[in-house]
């Protein structure tokens, strides 16, 4: 899977002529640069569903992820993590950028995703196996994985116990998930900054105290990327392969460039231009993955947290709480906690709204949707005691089966967004482009 995410990810990057690199500075000015700019009065604009898709992704991934990452891989996964990440930021553009080119409309608004591209391309069994796949990631990534990390974390910091961390999780998520995806998104607009803006002034905090290990941190992750044990002795037992393996594979994880999750929120944006919404997906990769995962990871290698050489006894969120805690004290661990705990929440109430929209494809019923509601708030109990090994492992399955035949399908129209980004260039940018009729 990693061969085949870092394979897609250079073809779109080669394909547009390093578009993203090219064009970096354009990306944050034609989004953030005209926030909450929308083309309707009503529904979701296009940073709510950025900020509903960031909310997913910026999820305990960021924290647990990167963690995990560093202990099976070691410090040289968070240099392929961050490479990829670079990569994934044209994945993450083309499928968002399909998801508003063929997205539908009905009277709540718009609403597409990757089963609806896939029908386009004639494809009739693909987008019932990608809802399918949609739902049990669904079940895994965004509900298990979350709110196990969530309970890691709080018992931790607050020696609170797993099983209340997962009852207080269900009750919260049960409130706001009856709202849809206009109580997501605007619950989205205001967490995702928020949980944000504190994790990177906690982790500057943590840096600026321990500013002469960030250059050797820095050295250790790229030597270790190329050269496992050259910044550690040797003794770590690493390689290359499970450095690459470990980064990518939680890089996907943490941006989900190439799931077709994202692109189930963007959809839903009140814009009349994907190449304008493909941005604010690529912005939504380089934020979370090339900012917060680094964070994380710096902070665990400049307070030593990790320690080369030898067997780790802390893992996901336990070695990211224990970085803060090594500076800031009691109180790091408990603020890492908070924030690990905004993370999550935010990415459970996230994902519902994408499993959501796979069983809405899937059996056309509301009472079916009703169902899965149920089942995905039950599932928090059980999810905050399970073993980490067991839950990270799930979370590759699911990863993995969803995306296969959505980078397949953005692989075949890979020409259509090619297409499109030569008319963005040809015609001046954004202001034309909205006039384009796709």
């Amino acid at each position: 899977m990693w061969i085949i995410l870092l394979g897609t990810g250079l073809f779109f990057t080669i394909g547009s002529g390093f578009w993203q690199f090219r064009n970096f500075g354009k990306i944050f000015t034609e989004t953030f640069g005209r926030l909450g700019d929308k083309d309707d009065d009503k529904g979701v604009s296009p940073f709510g569903a950025m900020a509903t898709a960031l909310a997913s992704t910026a999820g305990t991934g960021n924290i647990a992820g990167v963690a995990t990452a560093i202990a099976a891989g070691g410090p040289g996964s968070i240099f392929w993590m961050c490479l990829s990440a670079f990569l994934s930021m044209m994945i993450k553009y083309a499928e968002v950028f399909l998801a508003v080119k063929f997205r539908r409309k009905n009277p709540g608004g718009y609403y597409g995703g990757p089963m609806y591209y896939m029908e386009f391309l004639g494809w009739r069994r693909a987008p019932a196996v990608f809802s399918v796949f949609g739902l049990g990631a669904a079940l895994g990534v965004g509900n298990l994985t979350q709110v196990n990390t969530m309970a890691d974390a709080c018992q931790t910091a607050f020696n609170i116990p797993p099983i209340t961390t997962g009852l207080f999780t269900l009750v919260l998520s049960g409130a706001v998930l009856i709202g849809g995806i206009s109580a997501i998104a605007k619950m989205s607009e205001r967490l995702v900054p928020f949980m944000s803006v504190l994790y990177i002034l906690l982790s500057a905090a943590v840096l600026i105290i321990s500013r002469e290990n960030i250059l050797p941190a820095l050295r250790c992750i790229v030597l270790e990327a190329f050269s496992p044990g050259a910044a550690v002795g040797g003794a770590a037992g690493y390689t290359v392969i499970s450095a690459i393996r470990y980064g990518v594979g939680r890089g996907m994880y943490t941006n989900e460039a190439g799931l077709g999750s994202a692109p189930l929120a963007h959809a839903c944006a009140q814009t009349n231009s994907p190449v304008r919404q493909g941005m604010w997906g690529a912005v939504e990769v380089f934020i979370d993955t090339v900012v917060l995962c680094l964070l994380s990871a710096l902070v665990i290698l400049c307070t030593g947290a990790w320690k080369p050489g030898s067997m780790q006894s802390l893992d996901g969120a336990a070695l990211t709480v224990a970085g803060f805690e090594n500076v800031l004290g009691d109180f790091g661990a408990q603020a890492v906690a908070v924030c690990t705990a905004l993370f999550g929440f935010a990415a459970i109430v996230g994902w519902s709204f994408y499993g959501e929209q796979c069983c809405r494809y899937l059996f056309k019923k509301e009472w079916a949707v009703g169902i899965y509601r149920g089942l995905y708030i039950i599932l928090l109990l059980p999810g905050a005691v399970m073993k980490l090994e067991t839950v990270w492992q799930l979370s590759d399955i699911f990863n993995g089966l969803m995306a296969l035949p959505n980078i397949a399908a953005i692989f075949v129209l890979s020409g259509t967004v090619f297409k499109g980004l030569r008319e963005y260039s040809a015609d001046g940018g954004i202001k034309i482009m909205r006039k384009v009729k796709f």
